[in-house]
């Protein structure tokens, strides 16, 4: 018998390395994230292991499974754990060594296999780790399956049948390339900034678009788990910044910048301008839509209202649904509803056919991008930026806000917009229009500005969204105004960043 995980064992002691320890809130709604030798241990990763192999036989689910890690200090420790949860509970692993969350969803398809489990902390912060998890691909888990798992691994409800398989597969990341450059190349060799943060993309970006023809400088390309000069995060300032002054200085045509694992890119002109991801796709589904009229695309709640209201996507017949924020969910939206693209502003995008598989991947991204510039030979990334109808956003804003308590701030936060709409009372001088509750509260006024409150799906935080296409006033006297109804909350904390 495996033990029930412990909620928390002190360090450095017999406890903690004779029992597994999971912290609970790590389970989030679509992915698991802990902070590694604090809210979990090595044999906590092997109980995620046996739960994950546990639910594949609940589900009929063949038992076979591909796996990689991304580039970090301890990635290759836990994928081991898990990797002997899984053999322990029956299931054949394929293990594709270092990878890119996007190389490690290829890989169901490429290698036949029904699930994927990528160890890989994405974007945050050194100390961090977490598995993205799928057994219907191109899904990964939703909150059903990600409650289920957590039930399993915290009763140790395990199926330990045995008999499972371990097989490394040999030189997986040169099929990834092949399956993204076997396309014709560029019509010119466009000047593309390929940042990298020293993450896991370092090793990949630079040569797949060389591969298609850009002309490639990279920057902070070497790996580096100790990630020297900034987190691999491109909705983070500082990595913005740092790729705007290498396309200032290198006269690039266009900045890429990508995540630690590689399923998100962020954008910055010709002119240094940083473009947030939403406005990006309506770059793209203004081209995209001019080729596939009528296209149908999915964006989460955090996007820019011009998916609706923009003339070009109106004129070109384009629908957009907007939905919850976090890539399972606009993942599935996107398979439901058949739309070619899903957007988010975090920067996950999901082609789906003909251009993608319907998984979100920085290199797709990226390759969309580069073609939007080809198709467009007159026209340069901020000329495209400058089409757009103007408005005025924020970055994502991350208040500090625990994981017990987020989800009952976020329905307080609720419950008062709804009371001022339903009073009729006004928000930031203009009456209320609209409130999308699909995921936390975006609440719309009159002259089409809005401002985003919802809880954060992988880390201790909220996150905080406005835009106005009125004026740069009215962005942050909304900004404001929502901020003021957070502060009725004693459990909000300080921002991460703010306009």
């Amino acid at each position: 018998m495996f033990p029930k995980p412990h909620p928390s064992l002190p360090p450095n002691t017999l406890e903690y390395e004779s029992l597994p320890m999971v912290k609970p809130t790590g389970f989030r709604e679509y992915d698991a994230r802990w902070l590694f030798e604090e809210e979990i241990n090595l044999m906590g990763m092997q109980a995620l292991g046996m739960g994950v192999g546990t639910l594949m036989h609940e589900r009929g689910i063949r038992p076979d499974i591909a796996v990689g890690h991304d580039f970090r200090g301890y990635s290759a420790s836990i994928k081991m754990a898990v990797v002997n949860g899984l053999l322990a509970s029956g299931v054949n692993v394929h293990d594709i060594g270092l990878a890119l969350s996007p190389m490690a969803y290829f890989a169901q398809f490429a290698l036949d296999v029904p699930a994927v489990a990528m160890i890989t902390a994405s974007h945050n912060d050194n100390g961090w780790t977490g598995v993205k998890m799928g057994i219907d691909r191109p899904m990964t888990f939703g909150p059903d399956e990600m409650g289920r798992l957590k039930e399993i691994v915290l009763e140790a409800a395990f199926d330990l049948r045995g008999g499972g398989s371990y097989r490394f597969v040999d030189g997986f990341p040169d099929v990834y390339i092949k399956d993204l450059t076997d396309r014709p190349k560029l019509k010119r060799p466009i000047k593309v900034v390929a940042a990298c943060g020293n993450g896991t993309a370092g090793a990949f970006a630079p040569k797949i678009l060389e591969a298609l023809g850009a002309d490639v400088i990279p920057l902070d390309a070497e790996l580096d788990h100790t990630f020297p000069r900034y987190n691999p995060n491109p909705e983070d300032m500082k990595m913005l910044h740092a790729l705007r002054d290498q396309v200032l200085e290198s006269g690039a045509e266009v900045g890429l910048g990508f995540d630690g694992d590689g399923d998100r890119c962020g954008v910055v002109d010709n002119e240094g301008e940083e473009i947030f991801a939403d406005k990006v796709g309506v770059m793209l589904a203004r081209d995209i839509s001019a080729l596939h009229p009528g296209s149908q695309f999915v964006v989460d709640v955090k996007s820019t209202g011009l998916f609706n209201t923009d003339p070009v996507l109106k004129a070109n017949g384009a629908r957009t649904d907007y939905f919850k924020t976090g890539h399972s969910y606009i993942k599935r939206r996107v398979n439901e509803l058949e739309a070619i693209v899903g957007f988010e502003k975090s920067g996950h995008y999901f082609f789906n056919a003909p251009i993608g598989r319907g998984y979100d991947d920085g290199l797709v991204s990226a390759i969309a991008i580069l073609d939007m510039l080809d198709r467009n030979p007159g026209k340069t990334m901020a000329d495209l930026r400058r089409d757009l109808p103007k408005t005025w956003g924020s970055p994502t804003m991350s208040p500090k806000c625990a994981d017990e308590i987020k989800y009952d701030v976020v329905e307080r936060v609720v419950s008062k917009f709804r009371q001022m709409k339903d009073g009729g009372e006004p928000i930031a001088g203009r009456a209320i229009t609209d409130l999308i509750t699909v995921n936390g509260v975006r609440v719309v006024t009159d002259d089409g500005t809005w401002g985003l409150v919802r809880a954060s799906s992988n880390k201790p935080e909220l996150v905080v969204v406005v835009e106005s296409p009125a004026s740069e006033e009215r962005l942050h006297e909304m900004f404001k105004a929502v901020d003021g109804v957070l502060r009725e909350n004693p459990e909000v904390g300080e921002y991460n960043q703010t306009i």
